[in-house]
């Protein structure tokens, strides 16, 4: 069993990740009220096609929790019935999370397999953790970490409920990403932790360019507070209707701050990689990171400049979250002390 407890870990990263650009295209696509109940989508496992199947039939068997749209409200099952030729007030209560009662099966389907793919990254993240339990005697390490990243996913699970319960709150959206990035970051520590006695390194440890790693990563995720902040502001005018080019038109502060936060970040992308030529560190994940911030710039340009062409705004969160992973990888190679070369 061995064997598969890295291949698992590996996969379970893979598995967040796509989460995390499933979320996006939600985020990209308006969808996050898709399925305006939870761990269900309008009452069922696999969500409706059409808006015919949640409107009232007559002689048709529910199950209890089923969910129906009636008068633009959300009816709750209250038991399993079969229904009678007319409607009856008394097997139904109404949904008291909130009052959204919207069908539509793009928006429906895109958050169902963003959730799929919730499930699916869950399932593996407690796969590495029974594995794990074969290393229990000679890394406990291992187990530990795993269970950790359990919690979260489970907590994870638990925000994204509260997301829709409170009708996107930005916040709690917010706070959903970090949350993601602290899945990362245990995932990576994990699959690092398990190879790093088992792998040739060659690059050096160097506690200065440690300092600029952890400068570097922290200035990533104020950006990314930043840009989920200016990403709320932008999906409130997208819902007034009003034309793409003029999104922009009167931003708010925060779009500033965050656009003007994007040369601190690059200044210490370019740092970061500078130290690692000059001092002959060998961190090759540098030239990824320096990739990655351009990339990144260059998607904020499209969306800036050119009205939000389709599938930047995914892009764009993509990157960011790509950008974090290879900077958090970074940190845990320069724990390892090599000597340095001379």
């Amino acid at each position: 069993m061995k064997k598969y407890f890295l291949p698992i870990t590996k996969a379970a990263l893979v598995l967040v990740y796509l989460v995390i650009i499933a979320g996006a295209l939600v985020r990209m696509t308006g969808s996050g009220m898709g399925c305006p109940d939870w761990p269900k989508c309008f009452g069922y496992y696999i969500p409706p096609t059409q808006e015919s199947e949640l409107l009232f039939t007559p002689n048709k068997e529910y199950k209890k929790g089923m969910v129906i749209i009636k008068d633009e409200s959300l009816l709750v099952s209250k038991t399993s019935f079969t229904s009678s030729n007319q409607f009856e007030k008394s097997n139904w209560e109404g949904y008291t999370k909130h009052d959204y009662a919207v069908f539509n099966p793009l928006h429906t389907w895109i958050e169902y397999i963003n959730r799929l793919f919730g499930a699916l990254a869950g399932l593996a993240c407690f796969a590495s953790f029974i594995l794990a339990f074969w290393y229990w005697k000679i890394n406990k390490k291992l187990l530990v970490f795993a269970f950790i990243i359990c919690l979260l996913m489970g907590f994870q699970a638990w925000l994204g409920k509260t997301v829709v319960d409170s009708v996107l709150s930005p916040v709690k959206i917010t706070t959903h990403m970090l949350v993601a990035f602290l899945i990362v970051a245990l995932q990576l520590y994990l699959i690092f932790y398990f190879q790093k006695d088992k792998k040739t390194h060659s690059f050096v440890y160097h506690k200065k360019f440690k300092l600029v790693v952890l400068f570097s990563i922290s200035l990533s995720i104020i950006q990314v507070i930043f840009g989920t902040s200016v990403r709320e502001f932008i999906d409130t005018i997208s819902k007034t209707g009003m034309p793409k080019e003029l999104w922009l038109q009167s931003p708010t502060l925060i779009f500033y701050i965050h656009r003007s936060f994007s040369i601190l970040v690059t200044l210490s992308g370019i740092y970061l990689w500078y130290l690692n030529s000059k001092l002959n560190l060998n961190f090759k994940k540098t030239n990824y990171v320096i990739a990655l911030i351009i990339l990144e710039i260059l998607s904020g340009i499209l969306m800036y400049y050119f009205d939000f062409p389709f599938g930047t705004q995914t892009v764009h969160i993509v990157l960011a979250s790509l950008l974090f992973g290879f900077q958090f990888y970074l940190v845990l190679e320069n724990t390892i002390k090599l000597p340095k070369n001379t």
